[in-house]
């Protein structure tokens, strides 16, 4: 069936509240600063927002409906994703399908969490009954023991190695000199250092994990013409998917979602990969890069690590990947990880970015990856994104 086209949708306001490594301030304090930011930006009030989509490891037992009455908002429309990694282009998608619909008018997409020692135990040990149960018997609770075994799998089937794994963290670490956002934006990261940092499960070393903190992203979603009337630099979506628990039967991830539904993807924005003029992942771990230049085309299945060999994923490179620096270079600001690939993606293409920009970026692919089990991710997105002045 044909995908119905996102036509009259804009999406403007890139919004980051500053990365800190730890907080005392609750998620709802770090929600609350990125709805006043995104709605300043945009030169509107909280009143005229009438959507609202939101994404929190650390806000429960809380949920977007409990944070309309902490905002004094009666919107028409909410929406409220846990799913991680995925969440910020699966807000972006809800959230224009909304206002086609006349659902809302403009909504705010929102991911934020907090970072503190005990959110983090909290976290880890309620993130999913299936993930504890299947994961904690073999003492490897928490992400780094699950994307260790996705890792050396991977490694294991492709060839790939940690010096391919080490281009990406390097490239991005790059990419992050210049962002006042990026915690580790300036701390130079070169191939010895980083093949030399000490391991944290094996094959997974010190620069293959993110580091938590506190922070938040957003964006405003409107119709067009209304981003026009306000006079707004903004993007509209050339295209978007969606999936879930793809390849299931696989015992390992290998791949996810974007194998399935990227045909539609590039049909839908009119393009292939090779039009993209920057590409934002979900960059929890490397591997989760390399997964996503293959399932999203760039390269073929298992062709990741040569792909990496031959093309610098930097600014200056042929296919720029993670310009802000991404998680790897920013920190993990919980769900706001899964909104950052669709917020720097902005920044880009219509000129508003934190650091370095891709000169002359147009065109913007975003992708988010979220939920782990045991042995992969359950969710997977992704949106291409055109500027327009």
């Amino acid at each position: 069936m044909p995908v119905q086209p996102f036509d009259g949708v804009a999406v403007v306001a890139p919004t980051t509240v500053r990365y800190v490594r730890h907080s005392d301030k609750p998620a709802h304090w770090w929600v609350g600063r990125a709805l006043h930011d995104v709605t300043a930006a945009a030169g509107i009030t909280k009143q005229e927002v009438d959507g609202l989509a939101l994404s929190s490891f650390t806000m429960g037992p809380d949920t977007t409906i409990a944070m309309t009455e902490h905002f004094d908002m009666a919107p028409r429309w909410i929406e409220w994703l846990p799913t991680g990694g995925a969440s910020g282009v699966m807000a972006l998608r809800r959230a224009a399908r909304a206002v086609q619909a006349g659902d809302a008018s403009i909504v705010a997409c929102i991911g934020a969490d907090t970072a503190n020692p005990a959110s983090f135990a909290e976290l880890v040990s309620n993130f999913s009954h299936f993930s504890d149960s299947a994961v904690r018997p073999y003492g490897a609770p928490g992400p780094n023991g699950m994307f260790a075994l996705i890792t050396a799998h991977y490694m294991a089937r492709f060839g790939a190695t940690r010096a391919d794994f080490g281009a990406i963290a390097t490239a991005q670490r790059s990419n992050a000199a210049g962002n006042p956002n990026a915690l580790l934006g300036g701390k130079a990261l070169n191939l010895e250092q980083y093949l030399a940092a000490p391991a944290i499960v094996e094959p997974l070393h010190l620069f293959d994990c993110v580091m938590p903190c506190a922070g938040a992203e957003a964006f405003l979603v409107m119709s067009e013409e209304r981003a026009r009337g306000l006079g707004l630099p903004h993007a509209v979506i050339r295209g978007s998917i969606e999936r879930h628990n793809a390849y299931f039967d696989e015992p390992v991830a290998v791949r996810a979602g974007w194998a399935m539904d990227r045909d539609s993807l590039y049909a839908q924005a009119g393009v292939g990969p090779e039009a993209m003029d920057c590409l934002e992942v979900y960059d929890d771990y490397p591997v989760i890069v390399a997964m996503q230049l293959e399932d999203l085309g760039f390269c073929a299945k298992g062709e990741a690590a040569q792909f990496l060999r031959h093309n610098s994923l930097t600014i200056e490179g042929a296919l720029p990947v993670n310009t802000s620096g991404g998680q790897l270079s920013c920190g993990q600001a919980g769900a706001a990880g899964g909104f950052l690939p669709v917020v720097e993606a902005l920044r880009q293409i219509t000129g508003q970015t934190l650091g370095r920009r891709v000169p002359g970026a147009r065109l913007a692919l975003a992708s988010g990856y979220g939920m782990v089990t045991y042995d992969r991710c359950l969710a997977t997105a992704a949106a291409v994104l055109e500027g327009r002045a």
